[in-house]
């Protein structure tokens, strides 16, 4: 097999040094038909692939093509079995070769994208990340808690806050914990079809009056579309993977502290995709980024009627309050530290509690025992006080 150089090296001793087909002989030890073929070619000698030889499958290949056409995701498993209906004696390893080139053919395209570029402070993403472990919550229970997660495009820098429903009073605290981590506004706030932000794709009334108390704009992605927020969800495999895994938490605020700590160790690192360091990145962002404003009420507000057995029931348990108070009417505050109520007539406080995740307890007040040991004391009834007559006015009254 004559190879290019020794093609280029035979034309060069025949056309340049005007060589005898015998002495380029001598001198390569080619043969004089391969000799007289190079200086004949003008172009290198090139070899393909030999020619493919005949396949057991080709006989079945019809029939391959239309299941496919059927059912394109069919397995190769059930392909086989039909096949071997039909004479079929090869082995799997050809039938899975053979399908991984005709599969596409009947498959949908698949979806192509563009590379996004973004500039400093544009957008947040934001999104809901389920923890893979129950959370300790105290009074020897576990509950599930999601974190609401916020990252920078730009910078890559990440941020979590720990809730624990889906409601929106606590997606919004955090979100504000989130921004308030990072340190500065952006000027848009991603978010997929999550129920109480944006169902169907229309902004909830909730989620457009934070966005319009922080000044903020906003992106509802298409349904179907978590692609379009990649940097967040591969942050999410992350987070499983290097926060969660191999690691045990007391309580609610043990899982936030450690969760803080590894995103200002993550933010310190430089990032693969960006190959810069994350936190200096979030500085340039920050010189684009509006300051943020004082924290945002996220509370939850409702008004309620104190009942007769004066205690409020939030979140599966029961809060004690003044039964001084029975009867009117009371705004309850819920944070997600505290739960406390006022008096809508006289602003009288009616309960302060620590909130507790834990569900189906009952938490008394001592004050509030005690007031109402008072008043169902003074609801007694006091004694009548019958006199006592002597036995001999008795004897009076009875004639002799």
């Amino acid at each position: 097999m004559l190879d290019v150089e020794q093609w280029a090296e035979i034309r060069r001793l025949g056309h340049v040094e005007g060589l005898s087909q015998r002495e380029i002989h001598r001198r390569t030890g080619a043969h004089r038909d391969t000799i007289r073929r190079a200086l004949a070619a003008a172009r290198p000698p090139s070899y393909g692939p030999r020619p493919p030889r005949a396949s057991k499958l080709d006989p079945f290949l019809v029939s391959i093509e239309e299941l496919l056409a059927d059912e394109p995701r069919l397995s190769g498993v059930r392909i086989r079995e039909e096949l071997e209906t039909q004479g079929y004696e090869g082995s799997k390893t050809i039938l899975d070769d053979l399908l991984r080139e005709l599969r596409p053919r009947f498959l949908p395209p698949p979806r192509s994208f563009q590379r996004t570029r973004y500039r400093p402070g544009e957008l947040a993403q934001f999104d809901l990340c389920e923890p893979r472990c129950l959370i300790p919550v105290g009074y020897g229970q576990e509950r599930r808690g999601y974190v609401v997660t916020c990252e920078l495009p730009y910078s890559r820098a990440f941020a979590g806050a720990l809730v624990f429903s889906k409601e929106f009073p606590d997606i919004a605290w955090g979100m504000s914990r989130c921004l308030w981590r990072l340190g500065a506004l952006p000027g848009k706030l991603v978010w997929d079809r999550e129920g109480a932000i944006a169902p169907r794709g229309r902004p909830t009334r909730e989620f457009l009056a934070f966005c319009g108390e922080l000044a903020l704009g906003w992106v509802i992605l298409d349904a179907g579309d978590c692609q379009a927020k990649g940097a967040l969800e591969r942050s999410h495999r992350f987070l499983h993977g290097n926060f969660e895994a191999g690691r045990r938490f007391a309580n609610p605020l043990d899982f936030q502290d450690q969760l803080d700590r590894w995103c200002e160790r993550i933010n310190a690192r430089v990032h693969r995709s960006t190959r810069a360091v994350v936190c200096e990145r979030l500085a340039q962002e920050h010189e684009r980024m509006r300051t943020l404003p004082d924290p945002a009420d996220t509370d939850r507000r409702f008004v309620t009627r104190v009942a007769a057995q004066p205690y409020l029931r939030f979140d599966r348990n029961d809060y004690s309050l003044d039964p001084r108070l029975v009867g009117r009417r009371i705004e309850v505050r819920a944070s997600q530290a505290e739960i406390s109520a006022a008096a809508l007539d006289t602003g009288e406080l009616a309960c302060r509690h620590v909130r507790v995740f834990a569900g189906g307890l009952a938490f008394t007040d001592p004050a509030h025992q005690a007031a109402l040991e008072r008043l169902r004391g003074q609801r007694r009834r006091p004694e009548l006080e019958v006199e006592q007559r002597p036995l001999s006015r008795y004897d009076q009254l009875i004639p002799a």
